[in-house]
């Protein structure tokens, strides 16, 4: 006779439990409908998504999709416990990816895999990926909750996303053919590092000696609050100037900053010049430096230092677009300008 237990097992038992899944479908469906555009064909639970561009009124439209995630800058959601911001910084990874191509962001969709399903923790997150949704002005079609007991620590998830956008075939960016020595180089702000540099912001986080909860030396809250701020979406900003053929070009800085990310808009031939005087570096960047003594050039390799977008624009250009993104909310700054390589 075996030894064996002969207990009958179910799923559950192994550690995926299926009704809490479709508990957490029904949260989150409300959160999707809100988010919905003319576009979008049906609502979720089915095997695809489905988008209509002609119902959109797009002429003669080329897709642009993106995919990212949020890396490191999750190990201080799971630090803090809180879960409600970086589902926006995995938007906002994504679809500012796509307008930098001249795209408006479409459509979302979201992969949460984690060990178990506890606590809130996914719906915090999908809701901050709804509310990224909204000020993308993109619809969250579907996504994807995986459940895998023993691949993450209690308290640990990954995120994915995946964006896709579209563009008018003359309006693509950027314009490197008509790119040229001179033209201008306008920023805006980012809210912070958005969600690159982490893995050296924990470790200087560790050198200060400084809790999460503690009092920020930064801001008015505490420091794992401020350094959650979620990255800024800047679809508002710059669609109306995409759409009149006003701006030549687009960076969205990321990992690499400045110094890496806007040559990749820029043909062979020409180069970046950047016054790094010409904005005001936040605290949280001058607080980093000083607590880690990291160098300057190292600070701008790693950080965005403040810009979020950069644009580049012709001279007899530039008033308009300051104008436009002023109308905006912005604050938009000169910082540079294109020369010879």
């Amino acid at each position: 006779m075996s030894s064996k237990d002969q207990t009958p097992l179910s799923y559950k038992d192994a550690g995926v439990d299926i009704e809490a899944g479709e508990r957490l479908v029904d949260a989150i469906s409300p959160l999707a409908k809100a988010t919905t555009r003319a576009g979008v064909m049906g609502g979720l639970g089915g095997f695809g998504a489905l988008f209509d561009l002609k119902k959109e009124g797009w002429k003669d439209p080329v897709l642009v999709s993106g995919t990212d995630g949020v890396g490191t800058k999750l190990m201080l959601a799971f630090e803090t416990g809180i879960h409600n911001t970086v589902g926006i910084d995995l938007v906002a990874m994504c679809a500012n990816d796509v307008l930098a191509q001249g795209a408006e962001p479409l459509f979302f969709l979201d992969y949460f895999a984690c060990g178990k399903l506890e606590g809130g923790i996914a719906e915090g997150v999908i809701a901050g990926i709804a509310e990224g949704c909204k000020q993308a002005g993109c619809a969250l079609v579907g996504g994807e909750t995986a459940e895998m007991p023993g691949m993450y620590p209690p308290g640990h998830y990954d995120l994915a996303g995946f964006v896709v956008g579209a563009v008018e075939r003359d309006r693509i960016l950027p314009r490197m053919d008509e790119m040229a020595a001179g033209d201008v180089l306008i920023g805006i702000a980012s809210s912070g590092p958005h969600s690159n540099g982490y893995s050296l912001i924990r470790r200087i986080v560790e050198r200060s000696g400084l809790a999460w909860d503690a009092a920020s030396p930064f801001s008015n809250t505490t420091l794992g609050e401020a350094l959650l701020q979620p990255t800024r979406l800047y679809s508002t900003a710059a669609l109306p100037l995409i759409r009149k053929g006003a701006v030549k070009g687009l960076a969205h800085i990321t990992g690499g900053g400045l110094t890496e990310n806007v040559p990749r808009m820029l043909p062979d031939g020409l180069t970046p010049r950047f016054d790094r005087a010409a904005w005001p570096v936040p605290e949280v960047f001058r607080w980093l430096q000083a607590e880690g003594h990291v160098a300057e050039d190292e600070m701008h390799r790693t950080f965005n230092m403040g810009i979020g977008l950069v644009f580049a624009a012709a001279p007899d250009q530039v008033d308009g677009v300051i104008e436009a993104l002023r109308a905006t909310g912005e604050s938009p700054v000169i910082i540079g300008d294109i020369v010879p390589e």
